[in-house]
């Protein structure tokens, strides 16, 4: 089988590098790798990439280390874990210093072993320092010891370090619009996600548990080619629907039982976010498809809006008020849908956000207000628009009949030039589709 995993090119993260030098102008710019993470004795947790970094030098191997300077004959240098060969014996491959500039496009190279010589040489004529403070402890060290050495230097006639600003704000705006292959990469997540969720319909079955469900789900990720989720799997049958990051994934499914999952693969680095809520039996009770058919309008009122030069928050206000309108018709709300809004009567239902940012995180880079003014939609911008209603501890006004009731209903969704592309449409969300496919699995 082909695996879904389409590395991306040496120029792709070039051109990010080249865009981002030119829009940080002079000075250096500083970006850490992740670390490996002690999980117990001596095994570690699962490395994955900080998200960042990759997106700008496509190396994924901990405690690295990239220098771009803007203008110089070596813009892009690249400090590594040296290539060891007893290394490689124990736990594989290591780029190393040569593959720093041959495989991932460094103009030079050091090993990480040498940082604290090497940056101050660097950075000898850079006045200006692009880093986040905060991000990584041991590189605050570096640069704090480098501006005392320079301060000190700037005594005798040395170059002093001015300033260091943070190029974040910068990058995470970047990182807001989706390129071609980016969205490439998120529609294989979505298609693998898909094959998931498909499974764990198939194998969804009164008296099962709720882990069981997950593995078919998960399995069908990684033979697709997923080397893993976008976040832990939230896998809640019956009242565990109404915890929102219920990931305990433990308890046996009853008969009457709704199963909310929500899960994505991870695709390139990219990730998927989806929600599905069905019946374990394959029949949505009456009072769960009502509920299920408010959050379903609630979704596509949300979709009719989304379009360039709308604000971010009326996707979110127009969901919210075709679920107030449900909780009213539904008889967990009493009065008009403006004042109960105003007065914020739907949280203990309704207690999130519609929408956010997807893309290399879950909950990705960019901003959702600047001025305390809501941004506006562009096309390229890619989000999740995910209603729910959840009649958890918090709805003590509630009937009872809803009680233990938690639905969502979550798609991600790109800004298209005339409007928007649903790209997870493919996963049904139907209620009849979605009855038509439970339990349906053979064997």
């Amino acid at each position: 089988m082909t695996s879904a995993t389409l590395q991306p090119s040496v120029s792709q993260f070039a051109n990010r590098r080249q865009k981002l030098m030119q829009s940080l102008g002079g000075g250096a710019i500083i970006l850490t790798a992740g670390h490996d993470a002690p999980r117990n004795n001596d095994v570690d947790y699962e490395f994955r990439q900080q998200s960042t970094f990759w997106y700008l030098t496509g190396f994924d191997e901990p405690d690295a280390v990239a220098v771009l300077r803007p203008g110089h004959p070596d813009p892009y240098v690249l400090f590594v874990r040296p290539y060891d060969p007893k290394f490689e014996i124990w736990v594989g491959y290591r780029a190393g210093v040569a593959g720093a500039m041959k495989l991932h496009g460094a103009d030079a190279a050091f090993s990480i072993d040498e940082l604290t010589e090497e940056l101050p040489k660097l950075l000898e004529d850079v006045e200006v320092v692009q880093y986040g403070l905060g991000s990584d402890g041991k590189m605050d060290q570096i640069i704090s010891d480098l501006v005392n050495r320079r301060r000190d230097g700037a005594q005798r006639a040395g170059n002093p370090l001015l300033s260091i600003h943070d190029p974040k704000p910068v990058i995470d705006q970047m990182r807001l619009f989706k390129s071609v292959d980016e969205i490439e990469s998120l529609q294989r997540a979505i298609a693998v996600t898909a094959q998931g969720f498909d499974a764990a319909m198939r194998h969804s079955k009164v008296g099962g548990y709720e882990y069981q469900v997950q593995a078919e789900m998960e399995s069908a990720f990684r033979r697709q080619g997923s080397p893993r989720n976008g976040y832990p799997s939230i896998v809640a049958s019956g009242g565990n629907s109404c915890t929102l990051h219920y990931v305990t994934n433990r308890a046996q499914v009853q008969d009457g039982d709704l199963l909310l999952i929500d899960a994505g693969a991870e695709v390139d680095y990219y990730t998927a976010d989806i929600t599905r809520t069905w019946p374990v039996n394959g029949r949505f009770s009456p009072e769960q498809r009502a509920v299920y058919d408010v959050v379903l309008e609630a979704q596509h009122r949300a979709f009719e809006v989304i379009a360039p030069g709308a604000r971010f928050e009326d996707v979110h206000l127009a969901a919210l008020r075709v679920l107030v309108q449900g909780l009213v018709e539904l008889g967990a709300l009493h009065g008009d849908v403006d004042g109960l809004i105003e007065q914020r009567a739907h949280q203990p239902y309704y207690m999130h956000g519609t929408s956010h940012w997807l893309g290399l995180d879950v909950h990705d880079a960019g901003q959702y207000r600047v001025n305390d003014e809501s941004i506006s939609l562009q096309e390229g911008m890619v989000f999740t628009v995910e209603p729910g209603l959840y009649f958890g501890p918090l709805a003590t006004e509630s009937p009872a009949v809803l009680k233990g009731i938690g639905i969502r209903i979550e798609d991600n969704v790109l800004v298209t030039g005339g409007g928007y592309q649903n790209l997870s449409a493919e996963i049904p969300s139907q209620p009849d589709q979605i009855e038509a496919l439970v339990g349906t699995a053979t064997g």
